[in-house]
């Protein structure tokens, strides 16, 4: 039922387990690595490069053995800011499967690597078993870098990177009062608004001339600037922090001018640094990275490396968009397709940085200092646009844009490209802010087909458009068959207007359980209003006294704490998108079709209490108002099991989802049963 351990394939599948391994969720660990007539290919990191060419060697049926060192399932990094908000749950972190159904994949959740044996063709885990591979894909991205600053190993230290990070924030979050961020980019930023949105007083403090300095000119950065200060966020640059200091803890934050910050958290967010150790240790060639050729080989033939961890003609890309087209590279060399050699990539930042749409793409880091580029810009200060468009003989190799701007695809495509602009282009834009004559296609239906919709995973408009010819119909198919929309998300309305009219909705997860037990709990609950109570019996020499459950004292006493408590398990459950201890148990499908059980199962346990004697006065209002809870309860699981149908049949295009109205009706009742209930257990036990 839940999200448990993924080991999805058709090899024999582990079976002792390993009861002191670290683990989350982390499947049955084999005392020694079976071995098969082909070996495996082994991939060592279970990050978006990772996983991407675990998947993508799945859809060509070849064997493969995930590692994902981490104790959680793997993750999409860009979600850890809205999780540690608390605007998604954990599930929705949680990469989806993109596997193919039949795939040949072991996945391995909290096992490490820790050697590669290149002279026998293995890997060796934590644990001393020898992995045998036929290729090893090294994917194990980057660790945070924290500075040579006295003082960054007190308590109340900590850095944003990962999940572990993340979970710890979350729980320093509820006690800091005042959190200073080292480090003013994508990163820095993130970590600042999450900590700023528990009401946390943050500081952000970067040593340059403006924040996110990779990305924006110096224009640009003010406009960031300043939206954090909307939001109460005070950013500090040309700021250099000389110590941390504090009584075994942290205390305050000294800066090289002699200032001094009090407070009783600090975040690092300086960089990050490639994992590259495990290469290193194997002999094979390092530099910033894991030097790799066009083909993602290191200097061994039959390993490979990509993401941030790899090094491709002296650059390391720390985005998701170059690690998912190593990835694609690396997949078809190993396979012997006829794939493209990788010539690099051109990295894209487009994103909402503390609630501020920002867009950067080519280059930009140098515009202020190369004189061989020229630019032209326009800005409108009172609503926060800005615009920057940098050019290079004719040509087109950079952008910048603070806030919306309609041209953005249009404008991608050209970079990429070096397509060349015309002057009169930047005369237009530098007079009204666009470029382009007339109005940009509002529909991604009418995108050129070289567009890219996804800026994540670098999926054109084309590429959504072959799938949809090959039969995708719904989004889950494009996400599927793309992978597009699965990382940051921003970009699935694109999807379902490219889908249109023909746009399929989805079952929910477990819908046909869902249909069968919301079906059991209208029945019950329509048996219980209608039927007439269960006759008391005329002699206590009865043979069959069924009364006795809802007579006698003690089983009445112990039939209605157990229904309080399971009414207790059914509202909690019911919360469940409140409260974070839940969500690691499970995905939310899973848990609805547990809360629908649940109240089955109240509404059976009711005759047992009562007989079906529902009562008079409150006791007949905390009756009716139960069954009326329940009702509504198991309509809104019946409507939400059969949603897919009617969005499909007589309410396609509905604007509302069929399910709202009962759900809300559902909740609403909920609130008057805890006061009815205390009335009802008030005047059993006082009366």
């Amino acid at each position: 039922m839940f999200d448990t351990m993924r080991a999805f394939t058709r090899a024999k599948a582990p079976a002792t387990a390993v009861d002191d391994t670290p683990r989350a969720d982390v499947a049955a660990r084999p005392d020694t690595a079976s071995p098969s007539d082909i070996a495996p290919t082994l991939v060592i990191g279970a990050g978006p490069a990772g996983l991407r060419v675990a998947e993508e060697l799945s859809r060509a049926a070849a064997p493969v053995v995930l590692f994902n060192a981490e104790r959680w399932h793997p993750y999409n990094r860009i979600k850890l800011t809205p999780f540690l908000t608390g605007e998604v749950q954990i599930g929705q972190v949680y990469q989806p499967q993109n596997a193919a159904t039949d795939a040949c994949i072991s996945r391995y959740d909290g096992l490490r690597i820790r050697e590669i044996d290149r002279e026998n063709r293995v890997a060796v885990d934590d644990y001393g078993r020898a992995w045998p591979f036929s290729h090893l894909v090294i994917a194990t991205g980057s660790r945070p870098h924290v500075p040579d600053i006295p003082g960054c190993t007190l308590d109340g230290v900590y850095t944003f990177r990962n999940f572990d990070d993340v979970e710890r924030l979350v729980a320093r979050s509820y006690r800091s009062t005042r959190t200073v961020v080292i480090g003013g980019g994508l990163l820095g930023l993130e970590a600042a608004r999450g900590m700023s949105s528990k009401g946390v007083e943050t500081w952000v403090l970067e040593h340059e001339s403006r924040l996110l300095p990779r990305q924006l000119d110096q224009a640009a950065g003010d406009l960031v600037a300043a939206g954090m200060e909307r939001l109460g966020i005070t950013a500090r640059t040309l700021t250099r922090v000389q110590a941390v200091e504090g009584n075994g803890r942290v205390e305050r934050v000294v800066l090289s001018s002699g200032e001094v910050i009090p407070c009783d958290t600090v975040i690092v967010c300086a960089g990050v640094r490639a994992n590259l150790e495990i290469a290193r240790n194997a002999g094979l060639a390092v530099g910033r990275g894991i030097t790799v050729d066009a083909h993602m080989r290191t200097d061994d033939p039959d390993i490979y490396a990509v993401g941030e961890c790899a090094e491709f003609d002296g650059h390391c890309y720390g985005l998701v968009g170059p690690g998912l087209e190593q990835a694609q590279v690396c997949v078809d060399h190993i396979l012997g397709r006829k794939g493209t050699d990788y010539t690099g990539s051109l990295p894209a930042t487009r994103l909402k940085v503390v609630g501020i749409d920002v867009f950067s793409m080519g280059e930009v880091e140098q515009v202020d200092g190369d004189t061989r580029l020229n630019s032209v810009s326009w800005s409108d200060p009172v609503v926060g646009l800005y615009r920057r468009v940098i050019v290079r003989r004719g040509r087109v190799i950079g952008a910048i844009a603070i806030g919306k701007w309609a041209e953005i695809n249009q404008l991608q495509q050209m970079i990429k490209t070096q397509a060349r602009i015309a002057p009169w282009q930047l005369r237009r834009l530098r007079t009204t802010g666009l470029l382009m004559k007339g109005k940009a296609p509002q529909s991604v239906r009418d995108w050129a087909d070289a567009a890219t919709v996804c800026n994540c995973t670098g999926v054109t408009r084309g590429m959504l458009g072959q799938a949809m010819a090959a039969g995708c119909t719904t989004l889950g198919d494009l996400q599927r068959a793309t992978c597009a929309s699965t990382v940051c998300g921003t970009c699935q309305p694109l999807l379902q207007d490219l889908l249109g009219a023909d746009a399929k909705a989805e079952p929910v997860g477990w819908s046909a359980s869902l249909l069968v037990f919301s079906g059991l709990a209208a029945l019950l609950a329509m048996v219980t209003a209608f039927v007439p109570a269960w006759p008391y019996s005329v002699s206590v020499q009865d043979k069959l006294r069924v009364d006795l459950l809802w007579i006698d004292p003690l089983i009445k006493q112990i039939s209605g704490f157990t229904l309080l408590g399971f009414m207790v398990i059914a509202a909690v459950i019911g919360l469940r998108k409140r409260i974070k201890m839940f969500a690691r148990l499970g995905g939310y499908n899973g848990w609805r079709l547990v809360h629908g059980i649940v109240g089955a199962l109240l509404i059976a346990g009711l005759f047992v209490h009562t007989g079906f004697h529902l009562g008079d006065n409150l006791n007949g209002w905390l009756m009716g108002a139960f069954l009326a809870l329940s009702a509504l309860g198991a309509l809104a699981g019946l409507v939400t099991a059969v949603e897919h149908r009617l969005l499909n049949g007589p309410l396609k295009g509905a604007k509302t989802a069929p399910r709202a109205v009962p759900t809300w009706a559902h909740i609403l009742l909920l609130w008057p049963i805890p006061l009815l209930l205390a009335a009802h257990v008030a005047t059993v036990y006082f009366y």
